[in-house]
């Protein structure tokens, strides 16, 4: 159990993002780059390093950042280079943007808005983007669902985006950020240029998924769900009635709907061995299973695998598939991508394409939700 002292302040840390509008988000948190440049592209910023007077940094001008002796080293042009042990670039007019790149990085610099704090923290320079919440939600957005994409199916993106960052807003409290920017928590490649992309950000503003409880959801989605959507004890250990099974039509015809993988019958029966399958004579035909619905389990006779370790081991775009011998190999006959669970994304792309709503395409998905402003969310106290 927490302490009472720990449960009042993660509350207030609660209220206190809600009425800012900003968060704090780690950038580029799966590098350790030895160095990295900062430049203004608009507004205007100052460079405060706690104990001198700030510095206003020009735009155009890189301000370059690299390790040093467990010290920031910082280099501006036409400035005296200094170290330090940890820095913000500060936005001066609400409207402020930077481009920003690692050494070690690839493709063009990231876009960001709002402030960015630089820690020396055990010999890493750790990046922290402070920037307005629904601008961080049109880049996950960008990021995770793709540019050229109907209003409807980026709204629904937007509002899952947003879900989950508030359900899980203190994830890195104990870091001093509520998110980074990987899969861990949601991608996040900086701003959206897109502007349907950030329309739909601002036409949902505010608006999440609860359950009957007014309690923020798990917002799973993923690529295909093959046709049918899976359960959420399937995949993980627990169920919630809003993450069921559902027959999705839409889906069926899109690019990764079906997949196919032949494995030599040596290597399968090698792989199942070492699984724990002992061949007690009932030979390879018994190897055939076909997986019409979605099932837990791969059987041969009284032995089970569940599908989604085999997924796991065999890097598989999904746990939905049959298994046939054809001769001498054994080919896994696959529906889907992803895990299955929540939101398809083809085939919401496709009921977009047909005219549906987002709030029918979430409501499709998700049976027995509730589309609300998230400040009619409760306070989990127990989820930290």
């Amino acid at each position: 159990m927490f302490p009472r002292f720990i449960i009042i302040q993660l509350l207030l840390l609660f209220f206190s993002w809600n009425s800012s509008g900003q968060v704090r988000v780690r950038i580029h948190a799966n590098h350790k780059p030895s160095s990295a440049s900062f430049t203004v592209t608009g507004g205007r910023y100052e460079l405060d390093i706690y104990d001198g007077k700030p510095v206003n940094l020009v735009t155009g001008d890189p301000v370059i950042l690299a390790m040093y002796k467990d010290k920031i080293a910082v280099k501006i042009r036409n400035s005296v280079s200094f170290m330090c042990d940890s820095l913000t670039v500060k936005g001066l007019t609400g409207k402020d943007r930077f481009s920003f790149r690692i050494s070690g990085g690839t493709g063009l610099p990231r876009i960001y808005g709002g402030d960015l704090q630089c820690i020396s923290d055990l010999g890493v320079m750790v990046f922290i983007n402070t920037c307005d919440v629904e601008e961080y939600i049109a880049g996950v957005v960008r990021t995770e669902g793709g540019p050229g994409k109907r209003i409807e199916y980026l709204k629904s993106q937007a509002i899952l985006a947003r879900t989950y960052m508030y359900r899980h807003f203190e994830r890195h409290a104990i870091d001093r950020y509520n998110l980074c920017d990987n899969t861990h928590c949601q991608a996040f490649d900086g701003l959206s240029s897109d502007s349907l992309v950030n329309r739909a950000s601002i036409e949902t503003r505010g608006l999440v998924l609860l359950d009957h409880d007014s309690i923020l959801i798990i917002s799973a989605f993923h690529s295909n769900c093959g046709g049918e959507t899976s359960t959420a004890d399937f995949v993980w250990l627990s169920g919630h009635a809003y993450l069921k099974k559902v027959i999705d039509p839409y889906c069926t015809s899109s690019p990764n709907a079906v997949w196919r993988k032949s494995i030599p019958l040596p290597d399968w029966e090698s792989y199942l061995r070492k699984s724990g399958f002992v061949d007690s004579g009932t030979g390879a035909a018994s190897y055939n299973y076909s997986q019409i619905t979605r099932q837990n389990d791969y059987r041969i006779g009284s032995f089970t695998l569940p599908f989604n370790q085999i997924r796991n081991d065999m890097n598989l775009k999904s746990a939905f598939f049959s298994v046939v011998r054809e001769g001498d190999y054994i080919i896994l006959k696959g529906r889907g991508y992803g895990h299955g669970v929540g939101l398809c994304q083809e085939g919401a792309m496709v009921m977009a394409a047909r005219g549906f709503k987002y709030s029918q395409i979430i409501s499709f998905y998700y049976p027995d939700i509730i589309i609300a402003d998230v400040n009619n969310a409760k306070i989990v106290k127990n989820e930290f």
